[in-house]
């Protein structure tokens, strides 16, 4: 049996042994049938599925969205089955299909960790999750995310720097910030050495190289300067001053969560899981689950199919 997470950036596969993640942006009308027909060879007709890029803004809605990555994935393994918000599957194009990855993860997760909160922070958001409030999260939508802060839009490699920064101290003069798209979070954590050149897994601002000497310029750019004018040094300033902003942002919604909640621990899952752990006291599923744990809900879709006897 095969899991898959199809997001608006990436797509992501869990084939029973390994995980595949493919860059693939829906908004530039990406090739998903194309990518997932390799993994289609005859064995592998059980498939299940779980998505949140029916959100992309080439859609004009999100049913649309939804009816196109159904029938992209149906192209490929025509008996797929769609996990959904209701945390059932279904066969076809329902509204409860859109954003349900983080739902998966969390009815995965669940039995093992039930007095923790989750966070799975990935290239794009940060999911939030009280495990011990399952059937209270049924049913909600990103929107109803957002507004009870299970749902933080800041990631490790596709955020814009200027989205958590007005200003930086760039040598001990109050700098403001150019609101143009110059450098993003993984320009920030390839810089510090949070993630590797190999782990800048989506498309740089200026579509030029993924080295750090390539984030440092584009981190310049940020204050409208060369790197010559502030050196490597304000480079780092900058990106320095992003990841407190993000490292402050996404730990006060995590705490704020397991107040809430009443939980009693934190585990963490995602490309900034390394990271995070160490900042929150968190267990990390990356040591737990390995890499998997990078591709959470099309591992955790998998689980629950196979759980759950979707395909008897």
């Amino acid at each position: 049996m095969i899991g898959i997470d199809v997001g608006g950036a990436n797509l992501k596969i869990f084939d029973g042994a390994d995980v595949h993640i493919h860059y693939c942006p829906l908004w530039e009308k990406a090739p998903i049938t194309s990518l997932l027909e390799p993994y289609a060879n005859g064995k592998n007709d059980q498939v299940a599925v779980v998505m949140s890029g029916e959100l992309a803004d080439c859609f004009s809605n999100k049913m649309e969205g939804i009816s196109f990555i159904v029938d992209a994935v149906r192209r490929a393994f025509p008996y797929a089955r769609f996990y959904g918000t209701d945390a059932a599957f279904h066969d076809g194009a329902v509204p409860a299909l859109a954003a349900a990855n983080w739902l998966a993860s969390a009815d995965y997760l669940r039995a093992k960790y039930p007095d923790a909160v989750l966070l799975d922070i990935g290239s794009t958001t940060a999911d939030i999750i009280p495990l011990g409030r399952f059937d209270t999260l049924r049913g909600l939508t990103d929107l109803a995310r957002l507004q009870q802060g299970y749902l933080v839009y800041t990631g490790m490699l596709r955020t814009n720097v200027v989205t958590l920064l007005r200003t930086v101290d760039l040598g001990g003069t109050r700098t403001p910030v150019s609101s143009e798209y110059f450098a993003t979070s993984a320009d920030v954590h390839l810089v510090l050495g949070t993630i590797t050149a190999e782990e800048y897994g989506c498309d740089t601002p200026d579509h030029k190289e993924k080295t750090r000497d390539a984030s440092l310029r584009r981190l310049a750019r940020v204050v409208c300067a060369d790197l010559e004018e502030i050196g490597e040094q304000g480079a780092v300033q900058i990106a320095r001053q992003f990841r407190d902003a993000q490292c402050t942002v996404v730990c006060d919604a995590v705490r704020a969560c397991v107040s809430s909640s009443g939980a009693e621990s934190i585990i963490v899952a995602g490309i900034g899981a390394p990271f995070f752990a160490g900042k929150l006291g968190a267990i990390s599923l990356n040591c737990e689950l390995g890499p998997v744990a990078d591709a959470l809900p099309a591992f955790a879709v998998r689980e629950i199919a196979l759980r759950d006897g979707v395909f008897s």
